[in-house]
């Protein structure tokens, strides 16, 4: 997407790499559909393929959201799911876009099982990622199960998760994007989801990744940008979900400078940018990131897990191990106990 050219400008000072517990105490506005995009395409067989139940139901990202979650919960890290509502008008020709990425990597990605190149088709799997609405239901099925808070937004969920941070109902918003920046989130916490070893595409080499803290306030002034509006020019000219190529020609440095030169995107449209065909109105794109679509309506709380309810739809509806749910269900409840007991004593 074309707000990773955003993340090109954001120097290392400014990124700071934590320890999950570091992030002790913090509720987390967590988007709900990057972290399951996360699950699917990090929790897969050898040849790329997802984990399935014998019905052929893709099953990965349930086991992600499960057991990633739990791993959160003892960290005491309490994080808040936020599901995406409708899709803003704006966003659909970029949605229809990735959608024919998509359908063009799983017919490579079949051929590629036809041939039997294993490297092949874990490379091309990971880019057929599919995310129903029947997916998104069960990670709310199972949040629910689990005990865990999730929210629904109007339209962005990043946005809504973007608003519950800067309410003060959650510490940050948690997100591989960096689009929660542009809402508005005071702090973005990157790559819970996907923490610990990762293998690097194509290479037979691992990493460790850790969480990484982007504080708003710290980008605005590491770039000498006046407000967040500023940023969303910047972002605008780099590329966003609404205009995802951006301004031809226009890469990061030049950007920032317009930015600083001409103060406002308002300013370029009548001078630079006037021979520039934007797919989308640059300023209904700067209204949407600056007055998002969101809700109050939400209520932020964990509760004891049904236990016979997980087993029932993990093990009985999709073939988990029954022994490792049990004991994951173990550890989650030790997890929201030790929370009770927490907020319990902070009133003696």
């Amino acid at each position: 997407m074309g707000v990773t050219e955003l993340g090109k400008l954001i120097p290392p000072s400014v990124r700071k790499q934590v320890e999950l517990s570091q992030l002790a105490g913090k509720v987390i506005a967590v988007d709900a559909y990057n972290a399951l995009y996360q699950f699917l395409a990090s929790i897969r067989q050898p040849d790329g393929t997802p984990l399935m139940d014998s019905k052929g139901k893709v099953t990965s990202h349930l086991s992600g959201l499960f057991y990633r979650t739990i791993n959160l919960l003892e960290h005491e890290i309490w994080p808040v799911y936020v599901f995406d509502g409708k899709t803003p008008e704006m966003k659909l020709m970029e949605i229809a876009r990735r959608k024919k990425h998509r359908e063009e990597a799983l017919e490579r990605w079949l051929k590629a099982m036809e041939r039997g190149d294993r490297e092949e088709a874990r490379k091309y799997a990971r880019r057929a990622l599919f995310l129903t609405s029947e997916m998104v239901e069960d990670a709310k099925r199972l949040l629910t199960l689990m005990g865990v808070p999730w929210v629904q937004a109007p339209a962005d969920g990043e946005a809504q998760a973007a608003y519950i941070a800067r309410r003060g109902d959650a510490w940050a918003a948690g997100s591989q994007d960096y689009d929660a920046l542009l809402f508005g989130a005071p702090v973005l916490v990157r790559n819970l989801a996907i923490t610990g070893k990762r293998k690097l595409p194509n290479r037979e080499e691992y990493v460790e990744v850790k969480p990484e803290i982007i504080e708003l306030d710290a980008v605005l002034k590491a770039l000498r940008l006046r407000d967040r509006s500023q940023l969303v020019d910047l972002a605008i000219l780099l590329g966003t979900d609404f205009n995802p190529d951006g301004v031809p020609g226009i890469g990061p440095q030049k950007a920032l400078r317009l930015v600083h030169e001409f103060g406002s995107i308002e300013n370029m449209l009548n001078t630079v940018l006037r021979n520039v065909e934007f797919p989308v109105d640059p300023l209904k794109i700067k209204e949407y990131f600056l007055n998002p679509p969101v809700t109050d309506n939400y209520r932020i709380e964990f509760k004891d897990p049904d236990e016979r309810g997980i087993f029932q739809f993990l093990c009985d509806e999709h073939d988990f191990s029954r022994d490792r749910v049990a004991r994951g269900i173990e550890r989650l409840k030790r997890a929201l106990t030790k929370r009770k007991k927490t907020r319990l004593d902070l009133f003696f």
